[in-house]
């Protein structure tokens, strides 16, 4: 039987569970693969703290370079994140002939097709399953399962910190900077949240579906986010469920004729469908494709043991490849015609949009007005009664618009006598 030896590369979370199922379950992967893949190398700067999983001795080192250079070393997993140190190791084993398995979004969505062009020219694998929705095989579906589809809409729950957040706030009917702080507390959200709630981390792993489904390098940088801090208030989730939505930071893939929306925003979605009733931490994707319609996936987006799983499922097809002398011949597919991304305004949905209105005759019509002129049209729209200050919260609902049209009108009602606090405005989908 023909062994393979792996390097981890960064001993955190999620390390020390590639770890332990790599040492648990190596039976399990000698009957399921035919290979002997052995635990060789982890590095990780820090060797003194306990992770809780018992690694053979001379294992656990400080030298990422030396566990790739080892000789005994075939296929290297980087668990580092970020941008730096990470990439210089990726392309360091790339540049070794030896496959990596990673589950480093930001990478990917930034260096991406720098990394996919090198393992293409050393004939190597790059597998990167666990970028994306954790436990989740999104990837893997995209990939290769709808392979044989056009897909046009893709909807992603794809930061369990986020969706925690939301959810505790519409349960709890708390703000968001209280429910933040329980989070950081219970070990849901880092200290610094910023790549969670403002949207970025979102906006990394729906560029790398994107790159997937439409075979393209999105230039990260350039794409539309808008997180959860300072956006979404206890009152319009509270107002969205009576209107039977819940709201959810939503990444948005939509194919069009006249380009792609790519983006990422707090998005009301239908609290009885299939996104509506994901809570808590867990993760979802929903995919239409031409010729399956819509499929979804579900489960833990994040966490030691989930996101193991799929790194050691990237593993074990690294090592199959190996043993037969091959590479997976296409990671990323290139498209057969320029992509265009959309620039936001020119993206449609329909819209959620909360006004602040004088409780005096002709503010709505005001405000109606201002919606037609700018040729959006209104679905409903429900007034909420008046606060103490004498102005009464209205909310509209319109059909399908172009968001510059929206913010159109909602930039002229803001700037009328009759308007009170700024408008809030937010998509809806589904």
């Amino acid at each position: 039987m023909k062994t393979i030896g792996v390097a981890i590369l960064g001993f955190g979370t999620v390390g020390a569970g590639v770890a332990k199922g790599l040492l648990e379950n190596r039976a399990v992967l000698r009957e399921r693969t035919g290979l002997d893949i052995e635990l060789r190398r982890v590095a990780d700067l820090d060797t003194t703290t306990d992770r809780g999983v018992a690694l053979p001795e001379g294992v656990l080192g400080p030298d990422a370079g030396a566990a790739i250079r080892d000789p005994a070393v075939d296929v290297v997993v980087e668990l580092i994140g970020g941008t730096g140190v990470a990439k210089k190791f990726v392309r360091e084993a790339l540049e070794a002939g030896k496959p990596v398995v990673t589950a480093n979004k930001k990478l990917l969505a930034e260096a991406g097709a720098e990394l996919f062009a090198l393992a293409a020219e050393k004939g190597v694998d790059l597998f990167f399953g666990a970028s994306v929705g954790g436990g989740i095989p999104i990837i893997r579906s995209v990939r290769d399962g709808l392979v044989g589809t056009r897909i046009e809409t893709i909807y992603g729950i794809l930061n369990g910190t986020c969706n925690y957040i939301l959810t505790a706030m519409e349960r709890e009917g708390r703000s968001f900077d209280e429910v933040l702080a329980d989070a950081q507390r219970l070990g849901f959200a880092e200290a610094d949240p910023t790549l969670d709630v403002d949207g970025f981390d979102t906006l990394h792993k729906a560029a790398i579906l994107a790159a997937l489904a439409h075979g393209f390098a999105p230039d990260v940088h350039s794409l539309p986010v808008q997180g959860i801090r300072g956006v979404v208030s206890a009152e319009d989730i509270a107002q969205a469920r009576e209107l039977g939505y819940r709201i959810k930071l939503l990444a948005i893939v939509k194919d069009a004729p006249d380009g792609l929306e790519l983006r990422v925003a707090p998005t009301l979605v239908p609290a009885d469908g299939m996104l509506g009733s994901v809570s808590g931490v867990f993760n979802a994707a929903m995919v239409k494709s031409d010729l399956d319609d819509w499929t979804l996936y579900y489960g833990r987006g994040a966490g030691r043991l989930p996101t193991a799983a799929t790194v050691i499922g990237d593993v074990a097809e690294a090592a199959r490849n190996l043993a037969a002398g091959t590479h997976r011949a296409v990671a990323v597919p290139k498209a057969s015609r320029e992509i265009r991304v959309k620039p936001l305004g020119e993206c449609v949905s329909r819209f959620y949009a909360r006004l602040s209105l004088k409780d005096a005759p002709g503010s709505l019509a005001t405000a109606t007005g201002a919606f037609s002129k700018h040729g959006v049209s209104i679905s409903a729209a429900v007034q909420r009664g008046a606060s103490a200050d004498g102005f009464a919260r209205v909310i509209v609902l319109t059909h399908e618009a172009k968001r510059a049209d929206m913010d159109a009108a909602l930039a002229e009602i803001a700037a009328s006598p009759v308007s009170g606090a700024a408008p809030v405005c937010l998509g809806i989908e589904g």
